[in-house]
């Protein structure tokens, strides 16, 4: 299956501003990548690319004053294959795990594992540890918050969705990651693309979409919470311990929202 996607963004900053873009397809997809994928900006602006600590290709430019839109598109091979559902997964105990694991069992900017610890081991303790015990924290979180766009808030941490109980897909991404942590699964945080591929068309204007990643049988395994149910076409851009490590763009500086609009759709054959 092939995958058409890209964005078009555009940001107007007052003075001269340095920016950390997050905003390439991640490198372990660009083996499948069809067409070249590069950001084009609409003005003169250099930009060089580094590799994170958790593994992302990043950019920094400084955007001059006014309008900036940075744009890519591209095409992508995809297996056409649902999230595989490791049902016999097994939870490592946490003498075993990797040292570079390690950080994603602690609490981070959004998962305030501290406020819902208690909560976890009162709620997912007698769930089978493993694949069971992460779909347990999947079936919770799916129904404790409600999808609201307009409920959006770039301040909510995971406790803040549990208690708001409404939200968007970081919001379930930050409390099941948060819940998986609390119970001794290593978990991340991942953003990308994903479209309506293999569902219902969503009215809504298509977005990026945030979901995570669970370390299980010594591997990690693709989690979503907001849907609850294996996807076709995601797309991976970057990983981190929460939406800060992730984050579109980094500004140092005003820099205002005025364009966005992201394109993920399957090519016809």
């Amino acid at each position: 299956m092939k995958i058409r996607a890209g964005f078009h963004i555009g940001y107007e900053c007052k003075h001269e501003t340095p920016m950390l873009l997050v905003l390439n397809v991640h490198p372990s997809r660009r083996v499948d990548l069809l067409t070249e994928q590069a950001l084009v900006f609409d003005r003169p602006i250099e930009a060089w690319s580094y590799t994170d600590s958790f593994g992302n290709t990043c950019s920094r430019i400084t955007a001059p004053p006014g309008l900036t839109t940075i744009s890519t598109e591209f095409e992508i091979y995809d297996s056409g294959l649902p999230d595989p559902v490791p049902e016999d997964a097994l939870q490592h105990a946490i003498n075993d795990l990797p040292d570079d694991v390690l950080v994603y069992l602690l609490g981070s900017r959004y998962c305030d594992t501290d406020r819902l610890a208690d909560f976890a081991w009162k709620t997912f303790f007698k769930k089978p540890p493993g694949w069971p015990r992460v779909q347990a924290i999947l079936d919770f979180t799916h129904k404790r918050i409600a999808f609201d766009y307009q409920k959006a808030d770039p301040l909510r941490t995971a406790f803040g969705g549990y208690t708001d109980r409404s939200g968007v897909c970081r919001d379930y991404a930050h409390l099941a990651i948060t819940l998986c942590r609390c119970m001794n699964i290593p978990a991340r945080y991942c953003t990308g693309y994903l479209g309506d591929i293999g569902v219902p068309k969503d009215p809504n204007p298509m977005d990026f979409s945030a979901w995570f990643e669970v370390y299980l049988s010594g591997r990690w395994y693709t989690a979503d919470a907001r849907h609850n149910t294996p996807r076709i076409g995601r797309i991976l851009m970057a990983t981190g311990r929460d939406a800060t490590d992730v984050a579109m763009s980094t500004a140092f500086g005003p820099a205002a929202l005025k364009r966005f609009e992201v394109i993920t759709e399957e090519m016809p054959v």
